[in-house]
């Protein structure tokens, strides 16, 4: 499960340390290889349910659109229906609203379910000190788990994205990109606008995977370490509406978060995209600092 961290070793070299201070024969950089803790990560459920939300989300809104009744005249009055008229006109335009009522909440689900869930399960089934006795040094374990979390959520994105966009054209066909800030866009421009916005989220959801990844290696806890990085991120959307804090209201992870509306717009506007991207960056590396500084010191017992 681990991979192999020992080369053949005669008996002459029993006891022998080698240049980094390690025995002879063992080799840190072959324990726990990203492949084998992949692999390891998809055979689990939650994995395989995520995902698989991840592509029936897209079918579920397109099944309810197509019981929309054309004389509901209150629905065409109030901006949500204008949105779902926009979503019915093109295969973009249904991916962008797939992502838009995604975001807010349920990527921020999904994300900090990969990335908190991954070290405080090992802990609470008893099996994360298994994996450094194996050994897999704690900062490469830390590492691992990390870019394996990522590249989860990475993927949960894109087949969110990619699965409305492939029903969307299927049943809207591919038209241009139409949204209430911006002139039209031919396909291949709207495309490319829709890859960015992608981009963005993947940016600003780095502060939650950065949250979700402190508080797994904090607590034994998985439930405790996904949901309190939900929690914390919808404190800072709530205190985001209070405009009585001014400018401090600049410096909360989420201030920048629909900042990706900007790159629709016509022209795109990118000094709030850039801000969000290093306001998530820096949140991000100090919350994935202080994971390691913390798990690098703690006694793992579990």
């Amino acid at each position: 499960m681990a991979g192999s961290s020992i080369d053949t070793a005669g008996p002459a070299d029993a006891g022998r340390v080698g240049p980094g201070g390690a025995a002879v024969g063992y080799r840190p950089s072959a324990t726990l290889p990203f492949a084998a803790e992949f692999r390891r990560q998809a055979s689990r459920r939650r994995t395989q349910l995520a995902l698989g939300f991840m592509v029936l989300l897209p079918l579920i809104i397109l099944t309810a659109f197509q019981f929309e009744s054309g004389g509901d005249d209150d629905n065409g009055r109030n901006e949500f229906g204008s949105l779902v008229e926009l979503a019915t006109s093109g295969g973009l335009n249904f991916a962008l609203f797939s992502i838009f009522v995604s975001a807010s909440f349920l990527l921020v689900v999904v994300v900090a379910l990969f990335c908190g869930d991954t070290v405080a399960s090992e802990a609470s089934w008893g099996s994360l000190r298994y994996l450094l006795a194996v050994p897999v040094p704690r900062s490469r374990l830390l590492a691992v788990k990390l870019l394996v979390a990522l590249a989860y959520s990475a993927l949960a994105l894109l087949l969110l994205a990619g699965t409305a966009l492939l029903a969307g054209t299927l049943r809207y066909g591919w038209e241009p990109l139409r949204s209430q800030v911006a002139a039209e866009l031919a396909p291949t421009d709207g495309l490319l606008r829709l890859l960015a916005v992608l981009g963005y989220l993947a940016v600003v959801l780095l502060v939650v995977a950065g949250l979700a990844f402190l508080l797994s290696v904090t607590t034994d806890a998985a439930l405790g370490a996904v949901g309190g990085a939900v929690l914390l991120w919808i404190l800072s959307s709530i205190l985001d509406q209070i405009t009585a804090l001014g400018g401090l209201r600049n410096f909360l992870p989420t201030h920048y978060s629909t900042a990706w509306l900007g790159l629709l717009s016509t022209p795109v506007q990118t000094d709030d995209v850039v801000r969000g991207a290093i306001s998530a960056v820096s949140y991000a590396t100090l919350f994935w600092g202080l994971a390691f500084w913390r798990f690098t010191r703690k006694d793992v017992t579990s």
